[in-house]
């Protein structure tokens, strides 16, 4: 195993150091918690947001915390949810008195996990509502999910939701805006290779050197299908027919588009795939209205990649394009 690293037991903890160093303008660490939160939070008067999970797939989560996007990113071990303390002092830390709102992604431990830790806070007189983002559309259920699992997809929510409570949104709105998106957003990613996790010190499964999966989740869960590796045009082919089997989209429909890397895939190959999902798009007569393309969801140094699609209205573009400003993601 070759990795930048000290301790295999401390690499959380330590990448958050190094986070909170290189932007302080942005974010602070909690004393004692895994946990990284706006450096002015609470803000009096506006929801909070909070999302997390396993480190492992940065930036997500932590790299969002700013204005106009999330109060509280919650960072468990490598691919582990956090714990329910640690989300509990992510809520309690961010709580300006509007309420907070939970984003999750669909793996069993984080749903568990964030609403015992919502139980706890609402036990405290703080109003906390959830919504829960399953936008993978390659298996219905894994290793770690019951139903679809939550990738790429999520940090559209957390833009979109932020950019309502950031516009003084109350904390019904914000929700119902979050499950919008949730409604509307579809992702299917691959694999070519699999990662390391630091404690584990072993690839997370095997594959051979020509070889990909298809349908891989961002823990190295299986996909539907393990096959020869394609040229990149047929695989963003078989992609994006199940991302739009499943979100259909009429002639004229805007869409955002984010074709996500997972860690060890350069942007020229990230481009390329881009290339595609936009001509199909357009022989289909939909609209791309915004596109992202880069790493926004990773697992770890795995070579692959996601697409995610987002299926627009007046509401979704005004809130998309509202100024965000984090580490991370910049919409200014």
């Amino acid at each position: 195993m070759k990795k930048l690293i000290n301790n295999p037991e401390l690499v959380v903890e330590e990448m958050l150091e190094g986070m909170v160093r290189a932007f302080p303008q942005y974010v602070r660490k909690l004393e004692g918690y895994n946990v990284i939160v706006r450096v002015d939070a609470p803000v009096k008067g506006k929801v909070a947001l909070v999302s997390g999970g396993g480190s492992g797939h940065e930036p997500s989560h932590a790299g969002y915390v700013g204005k106009g996007m999330l109060d509280a990113g919650v960072a468990g071990s490598v691919f582990t949810s956090p714990t329910p303390d640690q989300i509990f002092e992510a809520i309690k830390a961010v709580d300006g008195g509007a309420g907070v709102l939970l984003i999750i992604k669909n793996y069993t431990g984080d749903v568990m996990n964030f609403e015992m830790a919502a139980d706890m806070a609402r036990a405290e007189g703080i109003d906390v509502e959830s919504v829960i983002v399953n936008d993978d559309v390659a298996v219905e259920n894994s290793t770690y999910t019951v139903g679809r699992r939550g990738i790429a997809g999520t940090v559209f929510v957390h833009k979109i939701a932020g950019a309502k409570a950031q516009a003084g949104g109350t904390l019904e709105e914000v929700k119902a805006v979050a499950e919008k998106v949730i409604k509307n957003v579809r992702s299917m990613g691959m694999a070519l290779t699999p990662c390391i996790v630091p404690a584990a010190g072993k690839p997370t499964f095997e594959i051979g050197e020509d070889e990909m999966e298809i349908g891989m989740g961002i823990h190295g869960e299986p996909g539907t299908m393990r096959t020869k590796i394609k040229k990149a045009d047929e695989i963003v082919n078989h992609l994006m027919e199940k991302i739009l089997a499943d979100l259909p989209l009429e002639d004229g429909a805007e869409v955002a588009v984010m074709v996500n890397g997972l860690g060890g895939t350069p942007l020229m190959e990230l481009f390329i795939l881009n290339r595609r999902v936009n001509q199909i798009l357009e022989e289909k007569g939909i609209k791309v209205y915004r596109t992202y393309v880069g790493e926004f969801m990773t697992s770890l140094e795995m070579a692959g990649a996601s697409i995610t699609l987002l299926k627009l209205d007046d509401e979704l573009k005004s809130l998309l394009d509202a100024p965000a400003d984090t580490p991370a993601f910049k919409q200014l």
